[in-house]
């Protein structure tokens, strides 16, 4: 028998336009209708556009926790050791560091440890804050801590179409994924597929724009001054593939190679710290695997290797901006 959600779900191949923010909690819902095991959990749920799934699906399934972020970290991979599939809603990023015990040493590890007989089907919700003055202890990045660890998978994807279906994919996923939003995405509208059952895979980049002249990987919420530069350069003559890794690990290095191959020039964009960044892991495997492609230096904006200050004048040329980004794909012509 139907369901009342299925009864008035859309025709699958439609479309709907929706922002970021409403499709990962559509992402969210969906997958709550479809699997019973699934669950929330975490800091000020109510607050940011889970108030909609506390009335639907009530507070067995939904908990806000206390401000303890190991304790119900490890609560929540204990829920997924015994048959649950819980999302972990760790609100700012660098709330992270405080369950990064829970997170690597069990999470990572418990499969690893077990040979194979304990699953841990868990997500990790993570937004990171790059405007509004969070400052140094409330606006990290720390996604490339976790990629060093192996057992976890990374995502951070930037339109409203790609964090709803790799959102789905995280959470039908039998290992831990942490997911890193980026606050400034939230708002933006894209059309977003109805189908229940779209999905999209980890580890696959996609094109968010063509070009011929330079290769230009943005990094979650990069994508945005990235997009602006890219449309000023086109207004040069200067033709910019556009690349959004969407899954930061595991990474998609063929399709790197694949648009280098066309452009022979790359620059990487992102707003996490320079040392030790994705652009960091990106060139090293270039340089190792794809050296003859390349008819120039790599080239990697990023933040610098202070923390976030809390000034707002000093904030807003803290990342790179549209003016660096165009300043160095002229670099590089």
């Amino acid at each position: 028998m139907l369901t009342d959600a299925q009864k008035l779900a859309p025709t699958p191949g439609t479309h709907i336009q929706m922002t970021y923010l409403e499709a990962l909690m559509q992402a969210q819902m969906e997958e709550m209708d479809r699997d019973e095991r699934v669950v929330l959990m975490g800091e000020d749920i109510s607050v940011y556009g889970g108030d909609k799934l506390i009335e639907r699906f009530g507070r067995n399934r939904i908990w806000d926790t206390p401000i303890s972020e190991g304790s119900f970290t490890g609560m929540g991979i204990g829920a997924a050791i015994n048959g649950l599939r819980p999302i972990v809603d760790l609100e700012f990023a660098s709330f992270a560091y405080l369950a990064s015990d829970q997170i690597i040493n069990q999470a990572s590890k418990l499969r690893y440890m077990t040979g194979g007989q304990i699953d841990i089907p868990i997500v990790f919700r993570c937004c990171m804050f790059s405007t509004g003055s969070m400052a140094a202890q409330h606006a990290d990045r720390p996604y490339p801590l976790f990629m060093n660890v192996p057992g976890l998978k990374i995502i951070s994807p930037t339109s409203a179409a790609d964090i709803k279906g790799l959102m789905k994919s995280a959470i039908r996923d039998g290992d831990p994924v942490l997911v890193f939003e980026e606050k400034r995405l939230w708002p933006l509208k894209g059309d977003v597929p109805t189908d229940p059952d779209h999905v999209i895979p980890i580890g696959k980049a996609d094109v968010k724009r063509e070009g011929k002249d330079v290769t230009l990987i943005a990094i979650a919420g990069a994508i945005r001054p990235t997009m602006e530069a890219v449309d000023a350069l086109a207004k040069e003559g200067i033709s910019v593939e556009v690349i959004d890794p969407r899954t930061l690990k595991p990474l998609d290095h063929e399709a790197f190679k694949t648009s280098v191959a066309k452009t022979g020039r790359l620059v990487i964009v992102e707003n996490g710290h320079r040392v030790c960044n994705v652009g960091s892991e990106i060139v090293a495997v270039m340089a190792e695997e794809a050296f003859d492609l390349l008819k120039r230096p790599i080239l990697r904006l990023s933040a610098p290797d202070i923390h976030v200050p809390f000034s707002p004048s000093l904030e807003k040329d803290f990342y790179p901006t549209k003016d660096h980004i165009v300043a160095a794909v002229r670099r590089l012509l």
